[in-house]
C-alpha cells in the first residue's frame, strides 16, 4: 500500500534533514476600501471638467481647468493608489515579509520558526468588511503590523498554522538520529 503524497491541499513533509522549499502562501495588500474617496474624487473631477469645459467665465481658459483637474487627480487619486499599492504583505512557508515605501523600500521579516504571538484588532467598519489589523510580536523586536488586511481571521489562522508547522520541522531537524546525515540547506530563493 502506498502513502498519499499530500493530504488535501497540504504539501508533503520533507524527510528529516532535508530543507523544505520556501513556498508562497499568500500575498496581500491592505483593504482597498481606503480608495473609495479617491474613486469618488475621480468621478467628481471628471464630471466637473466635462461640465465646465468650454463653459468658463471670461478670465479663465480651458487649459487652466484641465491643469487644475490634472493636479487634483494626481494628488487625490493617483498618489493614494500608489501608496496603497506600495504596501504589501507576503507570507511564505518560512517567514512573513512586510514591504512598504514608494521611493525607498522598507522590508521587515519575521521567521515562523522563531515563533511569535498573533493578535487581531478590528474596528466596527473593519468588522463590517471582514478586515482587520494583524499584529505579530516575538517579544524581542518591534511588533510587525499588517495594517487593514482583508479577511483577517483567515490570515490569523494561516499564520498560526505556519508557526506550528515551522516549529515542528525545526524541532525535528534539530534532533538528528545517530546515523543521519544532514545535507546543507540551499540558499533562500528571492521573492
Amino acid at each position: 500500500m502506498t502513502q498519499p503524497t499530500t493530504l488535501g491541499n497540504r504539501l508533503a513533509t520533507p524527510p528529516p534533514g532535508v530543507a523544505a522549499p520556501e513556498r508562497l502562501v499568500v500575498k496581500v495588500h491592505g483593504s482597498a476600501r481606503r480608495l473609495t474617496w479617491s474613486a469618488l474624487v475621480l468621478i467628481a473631477v471628471a464630471g466637473a471638467t466635462g461640465w465646465f469645459y468650454d463653459n468658463l467665465p471670461a478670465p479663465l481658459e480651458d487649459w487652466m481647468l484641465l491643469a487644475v483637474a490634472g493636479i487634483v487627480v494626481l494628488l487625490l487619486v493617483v498618489l493614494p493608489w500608489l501608496v496603497w499599492l506600495s504596501r504589501s504583505y507576503v507570507i511564505t512557508t518560512r517567514r512573513v515579509i512586510a514591504r512598504s515605501g514608494l521611493l525607498a523600500r522598507r522590508t521587515r521579516e519575521f521567521a515562523h520558526a522563531r515563533g511569535y504571538t498573533i493578535s487581531v484588532r478590528r474596528g466596527p467598519i473593519q468588522r463590517l468588511f471582514g478586515a482587520g489589523t494583524v499584529v505579530l510580536s516575538n517579544g524581542i523586536d518591534q511588533p510587525l503590523r499588517l495594517v487593514d488586511v482583508p479577511d483577517a481571521a483567515l490570515l490569523h489562522e494561516t499564520l498560526a498554522d505556519q508557526v506550528e508547522v515551522s516549529q515542528i520541522l525545526a524541532h525535528r531537524d534539530a534532533q538528528p538520529g545517530a546515523d543521519a546525515v544532514i545535507p546543507p540547506r540551499p540558499p533562500d530563493p528571492l521573492l
